[in-house]
């Protein structure tokens, strides 16, 4: 699958990025798979603290490849779901916020339609001045497929979102950030989200992965719910190696030293 999508593993880092650059990273059904594959290689492995995902060439991702999706919607409609209740379509957005590990996304060019829902599965969002957004699928008589509804709901309002599914109009970067899409702009958004995985890498594992439970749990748990998760979280990990490698750290100034 390394001419839809190539991942390289350093420092804790997991690079992912789509690499059909002369078709925009447009989706076509290998592109489905190897996102799908991507994801789900990357689920178990403890040396992975962080990940960062983004598209070679002029853009993250076009959307659909629509010569090749000619059946309609994603093309690949078939009701076979996953543990996350998810289908492959599904999959290659909402994976990412089921991953253990925090993800990262760094986009540049274009981020439409399908390019967009997968963006919006990361747990931040780095883009580059200018970059244009759409949810594209009602311009082609569709409506979003690609676990986009799940995602959103936790980042804009109703009504932002309705206006912008029924319209299907594009946006750039500076208004996708005053919407909530976006976390921030940066002229290098790949540097950018490099940096900060160095940072999220170097704290200790357990911490954050608990921590991003506790975020996916935080839109739709009701209160009780989540004070019994961070309590189970806390005492899964206080007193714990990695704690305690951080609290040597601190008090000796140095960087944490911690295993996988």
């Amino acid at each position: 699958m390394t001419d839809r999508v190539a991942t390289t593993v350093q420092d804790g880092i997991a690079d992912v990025r789509l690499t059909r650059a002369d078709k925009m990273n447009a989706i076509d059904p290998a592109m489905f798979e190897a996102i799908g594959a991507a994801i789900d290689a990357l689920r178990d492995r403890r040396d992975v603290r962080c990940v960062v995902v983004s598209g070679e060439g002029r853009g993250f991702c076009a959307g659909l490849d629509m010569a090749s999706m000619a059946a309609g919607g994603s093309g690949l409609s078939k009701d076979d779901r996953n543990d996350d209740g998810a289908i492959l379509p599904q999959h290659v957005s909402w994976g990412w916020r089921t991953l253990p590990m925090p993800v990262i996304a760094a986009v540049h060019g274009v981020a439409l339609g399908g390019g967009f829902q997968i963006m919006s599965g990361a747990d931040v969002r780095i883009a580059a001045p200018g970059t244009r957004f759409a949810i594209r699928e009602s311009y082609w008589g569709l409506v979003p497929d690609m676990a986009g509804f799940a995602l959103w709901r936790s980042l804009v309002r109703d009504d932002v979102l309705r206006e912008l599914v029924y319209t299907a109009r594009e946006f750039e970067a500076e208004e996708a950030l005053a919407l909530g899409f976006v976390t921030r702009i940066d002229a290098d958004p790949h540097a950018a989200a490099r940096a900060l995985a160095r940072e999220i890498a170097g704290r200790s594992p357990p911490a954050i992965r608990g921590a991003k439970r506790l975020l996916n749990m935080a839109h739709d748990a009701d209160p009780r719910a989540m004070l019994e998760a961070e309590t189970r979280e806390q005492v899964a990990v206080i007193g714990g190696t990695h704690m305690m490698e951080a609290v040597r750290a601190n008090m000796e100034k140095r960087a944490p030293r911690f295993e996988d």
